[in-house]
């Protein structure tokens, strides 16, 4: 039997063609991860991933990668092999250098440290909506990583917007506009998935560094410990 005539048969109760498998399969392995609160596109797949989700993570083990899926927050991230992923103890042993294990600059680890961080402090005074986010604006983030880690944000608008539309694109954050970043004023949305992204040991790495008055062992530290997990 063909691989693709066993695929229809597991597939033919869920009601979702090879087809839409397959287009599902893609979008999860460029994108790294599906929010469902993201766009109509995104909420359309995330509902099919759903339906079919112990399928797709038996096809993507065959390549080591792991399903990580969210449902109160309704978002599923992928894992590539040798990486940590909520509720595994170490890493496996295997390397893996493919698009899912993005390098991250340290202008982006810092931010996201301090993002991480900003998440937890909103978490303990209760500030987090009905959907899981923080909000926190763009003014007290780079305030923090001032304080923190004795580091500012890229001084370029340039540079700045690229640092969070990388992140959005990782559907760390939120926010209305490129144009708003220009200004201290923007506010930011904080997804829940901060959590998963970045673990206990990095931001702890971090802290330790900090405190001994390494800013950039800080970030390098953070950072080695991001390219154990981080996924998109």
């Amino acid at each position: 039997m063909l691989l693709s005539d066993f695929m229809e048969q597991r597939l033919e109760s869920t009601g979702i063609s090879l087809e839409e498998f397959r287009a599902l399969l893609i979008r999860l392995v460029n994108y790294g991860v599906l929010e469902r609160g993201e766009s109509q596109t995104e909420q359309e797949l995330y509902d099919r991933f759903v339906r079919v989700e112990e399928l797709v993570g038996e096809t993507l083990a065959l390549y080591g990668i792991v399903v990580h899926h969210d449902r109160r927050f309704e978002y599923a991230r992928l894992y590539p092999p040798g990486s940590r992923t909520p509720g595994m103890e170490q890493a496996e042993d295997e390397a893996f250098g493919g698009s899912l294990r993005a390098r991250l600059t340290q202008n982006e680890v810092a931010v996201i440290l301090v993002l991480r961080a900003q998440y937890d402090k909103a978490v303990r005074e209760a500030k987090i909506d009905e959907n899981g986010f923080a909000t926190e604006s763009l003014e007290a983030i780079a305030l923090a990583m001032k304080n923190w880690l004795n580091r500012g944000l890229p001084e370029k608008a340039t540079e700045r917007r690229k640092v969070f539309q990388r992140l959005r694109q990782l559907r760390l954050i939120d926010y209305h506009s490129d144009e708003e970043l220009e200004t201290t004023e923007a506010w930011l949305r904080i997804h829940p998935m901060i959590v998963d992204f970045v673990s206990t040991d990095a931001i702890d790495a971090a802290s330790g560094a900090a405190d001994a008055g390494g800013v950039s062992d800080a970030a390098d530290a953070a950072t080695a410990q991001s390219r154990s997990q981080d996924v998109s």
